[in-house]
């Protein structure tokens, strides 16, 4: 009896042992297993960072620096061109007893000529310039300025030299600080009257200088032409 009972023991064990091991062989379903698992959570929080209606491309991003750099320079002023400070002296004509400044003749070309009525290499070249107005009768954007450096010679005697030579364009007698200037940016040998200097403002505000010595009209008038003409 005894026996019999521990072969049914025998047999139960074994019958459970065998249900246990086929229970643990079940295999997974392929839809839980490594990269097909679909996780809902992680769908939903991708979809919560990313609003299709707030994507942009590369060409729709503003840069706040861009638009920093584009005012600035919406902002920026083209500097005026500074003209020397004896554009704007006062000088008065001794034939009209007027004042003008360079500055009042803009748009137009300005010869100007330092001499002293003692020069007499001064005489020559204002007969070249005379010949030179008459080629040039009637052109209104230009005009010669005969600017006397020499501070013993007077406004009254410089008319009457004016009126002997029949010259008929402006004649100032320079103030100290034009005379003082022009030697400054063009050099000392324009205050040296026997060199006949001439410097030639175009309608820009451009000062050219001719070379010393006398120039003929024709000479001037080759040099002024472009400036008249261009």
């Amino acid at each position: 009896m005894k026996k019999r009972v521990n072969l049914i023991l025998s047999i139960a064990i074994m019958v459970i042992f065998l249900i246990t091991a086929c229970s643990s062989s079940v295999n997974t379903p392929s839809d839980l297993v490594g990269n097909n698992v679909e996780s809902p959570a992680i769908e939903t929080r991708v979809t919560d960072l990313v609003d299709e209606d707030e994507v942009s491309t590369d060409n729709d991003v503003e840069d706040p620096g861009m638009d920093a750099m584009a005012d600035e320079v919406g902002d920026t002023q083209v500097p005026v061109k500074d003209t020397p400070a004896w554009f704007d002296i006062p000088m008065v004509d001794v034939r009209t007893g007027q004042s003008f400044t360079i500055n009042d003749q803009q748009g137009k070309v300005v010869l100007v000529e330092t001499l002293a009525m003692w020069c007499s290499s001064c005489l020559k070249q204002q007969k070249e310039v005379k010949v030179l107005h008459e080629r040039l009768s009637g052109e209104e954007s230009f005009i010669s300025i005969g600017l006397d450096i020499d501070i013993n010679e007077e406004a009254q005697d410089l008319k009457t030299y004016t009126e002997n030579n029949q010259f008929d364009w402006l004649y100032v007698i320079s103030p100290v600080e034009v005379a003082r200037e022009i030697s400054d940016l063009y050099g000392a040998q324009f205050l040296n009257p026997p060199s006949t200097p001439i410097l030639v403002i175009d309608k820009s505000g451009e000062v050219h200088l001719m070379p010393f010595g006398i120039k003929t009209a024709d000479e001037l008038y080759d040099f002024v032409a472009p400036f008249l003409y261009q």
